[in-house]
């Protein structure tokens, strides 16, 4: 196990590799494994380029995110701007059924609500949004509609799945399926 003082090493140098980062104006502090990164930065996609930097780093518990977004002054737009980008962006997202996104922007934080049936459907909305000009920050309340499919039928599609692609692997891992979770286990060779 990490010392809290090379586990803050760590995350320094994975910040400096990481090039959409200024490293230089995040400071970074561990207690207990518990990592906090502080400071100023130009954008939300640096902000949050920064917090995935950070959660690669073995050993890290947990995250603080104490860094502000100082958007500099050719990148701030208003509300109603941002608004009218991020509508634009989400109807121009091919994942996305239209209308099923809603916005609200306050202060360049994107609240982003509505009902999507699939999980890289949400996925796609946040991240089409979140390197946009002007954002501040992010915030996904978009929910996933109940699945239509039987439980069984979703576990004997990722059973063939998994022998569509891993012929030897996939005999020696077992598929349980409850409600929404899926369970897979078993041992395969890497």
């Amino acid at each position: 196990m990490k010392t809290d003082a090379q586990l803050q090493l760590d995350v320094i140098a994975e910040l400096r590799w990481e090039p959409s980062v200024n490293a230089a104006q995040i400071g970074v502090e561990v207690k207990e494994g518990i990592v906090t990164l502080a400071g100023h930065v130009g954008s939300y996609a640096e902000k949050y380029e920064a917090e995935r930097a950070a959660r690669r780093v073995s050993g890290v518990k947990a995250l603080a995110i104490e860094i502000d977004v100082n958007l500099p002054g050719s990148s701030k737009r208003t509300d109603a701007d941002i608004a009218r980008a991020v509508g634009n962006v989400l109807q121009w997202t091919t994942y996305l059924p239209k209308d099923h996104v809603k916005v609200m922007v306050e202060a360049g934080w994107v609240t982003l609500t509505g009902e999507v049936d699939w999980e890289y459907q949400r996925q796609s909305a946040t991240a089409a949004v979140r390197y946009l000009l002007g954002v501040a920050g992010v915030s996904d309340q978009i929910l996933i509609k109940k699945p239509k499919v039987s439980s069984s039928a979703v576990k004997s599609d990722i059973e063939a799945a998994l022998k569509r692609r891993a012929t030897a692997d996939a005999q020696k891992i077992s598929v349980e399926v409850h409600g929404a979770d899926v369970t897979l286990t078993g041992k395969v060779h890497s």
